[in-house]
C-alpha cells in the first residue's frame, strides 16, 4: 500500500521518502533496527527508515530520564562502542544521547508508549523488570513489558532478538526445521501465565485471554508502528 506523502532527509538528500506501509520486515537505514509497517522508503535506492528516524525531534525528554535532555544524533557520538540503555542492542545508526548523563536510545525505543491499550487491557513500560523475564529467565537490566495482572514481564530486547532470528530464518530461505526451531521459542504469554498461576480459576482465563493481543501490540510498538494491525503481521510467531 503506497501513501502520498513525500519527505526530504539529510543522510538521502538526492531524492524525496515516501511514506509507504509494508507487512515485510525491513531494516531501517537509520538506526539499523528491524522495522515494519509505515516507513519512510526510496525505492529507487532501496533505501528506509522507520517514522521515527526519517521524522526525529532535535530533542527530547524521557519520564524514565527526569535529569536528560536527549539529543538527536545521526551516528553514534565518541570512538566506542554504545549501548541502548533501553533495549541494550549496540547503536550502530541514529541515535538519541544525553551528553550529561551518557544514556542513549534507539529513536523507536525512546517513542515506545508507557503504556499499550488494547481495548480491554494494559501493558506497562517499566525501566527495572519486577520479576523474571519470561524469555531469558534473567533480571538484567533493560526495559520491559509487564502485563496487567503483574504475572507476565518480557524484556524489549528478548522480543527483537527472537522476530530478528525469525525473519532472518523465513526470509533468507532456511529451512524449515530451522524455522520451525526459533518459532517454538517465541514466548506464548497464555502457556506461560497458564503455568505460572497453576491452571487456577477465572483470573487465570481472564489473563491467558489478553495475551495474544498483548504480545501483539509489545511486538508492534517495539517495530516502530505501535497498531494493532501491524502487531497482526507478526502474531504469528507470537501464538506458537
Amino acid at each position: 500500500m503506497k501513501i502520498d506523502e513525500g519527505i526530504s532527509n539529510p543522510i538521502h538528500p538526492h531524492h524525496q521518502l515516501k511514506l509507504e506501509y509494508t507487512e515485510i520486515p525491513f531494516n531501517c537505514d537509520g538506526c539499523k533496527e528491524a522495522g515494519i509497517g509505515l516507513k519512510y522508503s526510496c525505492r529507487r535506492c532501496e533505501f528506509d527508515l522507520h517514522k521515527a528516524c526519517a521524522m526525529p525531534s532535535p530533542t527530547i525528554t524521557h519520564p524514565f530520564y527526569k535529569k536528560c535532555e536527549f539529543q538527536f544524533n545521526y551516528r553514534p557520538p565518541g570512538q566506542h562502542m554504545r549501548i541502548c540503555d533501553a533495549c541494550r542492542n549496540d547503536v550502530l545508526g541514529f541515535v538519541y544521547h544525553c551528553k550529561r548523563c551518557d544514556f542513549d536510545l534507539h529513536p523507536c525505543c525512546a517513542n515506545l508508549p508507557q503504556v499499550l491499550d488494547d481495548g480491554e487491557h494494559n501493558l506497562y513500560l517499566c525501566f527495572k523488570l519486577s520479576s523474571s523475564c519470561h524469555h531469558c529467565g534473567g533480571k538484567g537490566p533493560g526495559w520491559s513489558y509487564r502485563s496487567q495482572c503483574k504475572s507476565y514481564n518480557l524484556h524489549v530486547a528478548c522480543v527483537k532478538e527472537l522476530l530478528v532470528e525469525s525473519w532472518q530464518a523465513m526470509y533468507l530461505n532456511a529451512d524449515k526445521n530451522r524455522v520451525r526451531e526459533i518459532q517454538t521459542r517465541i514466548p506464548s504469554l497464555s502457556g506461560k501465565l497458564r503455568n505460572h498461576h497453576g491452571g487456577r480459576g477465572g483470573k487465570v482465563k481472564k489473563c491467558c485471554q489478553m495475551a495474544g493481543g498483548a504480545v501483539r501490540l509489545i511486538v508492534s510498538a517495539i517495530l516502530g508502528d505501535p497498531t494493532a494491525i501491524i502487531g497482526a503481521a507478526v502474531a504469528g510467531f507470537m501464538s506458537k
